[in-house]
């Protein structure tokens, strides 16, 4: 089956629907639920609502092509969901919402999961749901589909378009079409902007959460690695690995990560006002100055926390931390964890070199915009056990202690700073454009990390983020609401073809 045939089969549900009047643009969770419990809105006529979105935003009209495909199923669960809430009432705030989930994720149901890449199309279906996947169905969430990412999670070449994928095409980012979403969870950041869903699932091993969350105007959460079930998402890296929400606001974020936390643990407790008061916070200029409009959102943001009562150390210093791991940790867990995932999936594909050749016998479909030079380079390891691997661990160990105890030693509560430049024009000819990123240290050390929207450059979406020490995931959520709560500067987008300037915000 073609994917314009696949896609089409699975949206008939919304199509053959008469269009919904409630109107979701730009709903919170928690207005949803009360509607739901209210009776105001059902289950089923909520999915059905976003269906209807997603036909008319994401396949018609501006064509965002973020969800790659919907759950034929979707109705039906939602129609359970609400026999449920009348005989028992909610489960909790999650019951009958409809979220999006990457299409990294395993699912054990009738949707595929396949990283974007057409070599698993045919690959078997998952045997079980991801445990992520598990705990939000637990929660009562409705999976509407999944969403279009940069293929491989963005590994595959060192020349890549964020937001392309073999399997599902271009996303294209809802404040100017003509920009590119960043990535790998583009679709994830398109659909959550453009209210394709309630919130979305994203992973990240290095920016892939809070880069197209900042350039696509959410709040993203890339917590501690590990406090997320890693098992059953196609990897790159364990020690690097880690899923997150997605959302329009801190509260909405929260709500999905304590629904998918192993530990059950709930973080709406750490919603608190005036946290800012009163917290030393370190600001690394080292990953701001370049952008001049990105420039003006940073002194804006740090005269808002100031203005709340904050202290700033500015500037906090980062330069001296070593980061080379990275490169290394990935090339070689790459190979190994990408082989032990393919293995329990079964299949034709069951190993990198594998899926190199695929790629080779299908270039006109796979590579015809960019390679698979990260492919190639991992293929080429020789194993956790080797020198070189060793190396990169030791280093990365290394930088964790050093970050801990620069942030001790100026007895800082986290770091801020702006989170990346606003978004590039895409360029399938010479690949992605990045600005100045700050996703690095948290990625590298496997540490938390939020980023708030911070308002417009240019009206381009610019992120403000707090990171920190590890599991200090609920220090991170008072920062960042608090900041949302004083600096409410998130604006919907306008799906514009091409750049315009917005309106300055009034502080």
């Amino acid at each position: 089956m073609d994917r314009r045939h696949f896609l089409t089969a699975s949206l008939a549900i919304a199509a053959c629907s008469r269009r919904p009047s409630f109107n979701v643009e730009e709903a919170d969770i928690a207005s949803l639920g009360e509607a739901l419990r209210q009776g105001r809105i059902t289950a089923r006529g909520l999915a059905e609502a976003y269906f209807a979105r997603i036909e008319a935003l994401d396949k018609s009209g501006p064509r965002l092509n973020a969800v790659i495909e919907a759950n034929p199923d979707a109705l039906e669960i939602a129609l359970a969901l609400d026999q449920e809430m009348r005989a028992k009432g909610p489960r909790g705030p999650l019951h009958g919402i409809p979220v999006l989930i990457k299409d990294n994720i395993d699912t054990a149901d009738k949707m595929k999961t396949t990283a974007g890449s057409l070599a698993l199309m045919d690959a078997p279906t998952p045997a079980s749901d991801a445990p992520i996947v598990a705990r939000l169905r637990e929660a009562g969430a409705v999976i509407l589909g999944k969403t279009n990412l940069s293929e491989w999670a963005n590994i595959r070449s060192t020349r890549s378009t964020s937001g392309w994928s073999g399997r599902g095409g271009l996303t294209r980012n809802p404040y100017a079409l003509d920009r590119n979403t960043s990535g790998s969870s583009s679709g994830s950041a398109a659909a959550a902007a453009a209210s394709l869903c309630a919130a979305a699932v994203g992973t990240e091993t290095d920016g892939s959460i809070v880069s197209p969350s900042s350039i696509c105007g959410l709040v993203g959460i890339k917590p501690t690695v590990g406090l997320l079930s890693g098992e059953g998402i196609i990897p790159i890296s364990h020690s690097q690995d880690t899923a997150g929400p997605m959302a329009r606001t801190v509260r909405d974020a929260v709500l999905l990560l304590s629904a998918m936390n192993a530990q059950g643990k709930d973080f709406t407790g750490f919603l608190e006002t005036g946290a800012l008061k009163g917290a030393r916070l370190g600001v690394a200029r080292r990953y701001m100055g370049r952008n001049q409009h990105v420039s003006q959102v940073a002194d804006r943001c740090l005269a808002a926390l100031k203005q709340a009562g904050a202290e700033l150390v500015d500037p906090f210093d980062l330069s001296k931390l070593d980061f080379s791991g990275e490169r290394n940790t990935l090339l070689y867990e790459l190979k190994a964890d990408m082989a032990a995932y393919l293995e329990k999936r079964g299949g034709l594909m069951r190993s990198l070199d594998d899926l190199i050749a695929f790629n080779l016998a299908h270039k006109d479909l796979e590579l015809q915009w960019f390679g698979q030079e990260y492919f190639e380079n991992s293929a080429k390891t020789e194993g956790l056990a080797a020198k070189e691997y060793l190396e990169a661990r030791e280093k990365v160990r290394k930088v964790q202690a050093e970050f801990t105890a620069l942030m001790d030693e100026a007895r800082i509560h986290a770091v801020v700073c702006t989170t990346d430049s606003p978004a590039w024009l895409t360029d399938l000819v010479n690949g992605d454009h990045y600005g100045q990123g700050c996703s690095g240290p948290a990625a590298v050390t496997g540490f938390p990390h939020i980023t708030v929207p911070a308002g417009l450059a240019q009206g381009l979406p610019v992120g403000f983020s707090f990171f920190g020490r590890a599991h200090d995931e609920g220090a991170l959520i008072r920062l960042a609401y608090s900041f949302e709560q004083v600096a409410p500067w998130r604006r919907p987008p306008r799906y514009l073809e091409r750049t315009a300037p917005h309106p300055p915000l009034q502080s």
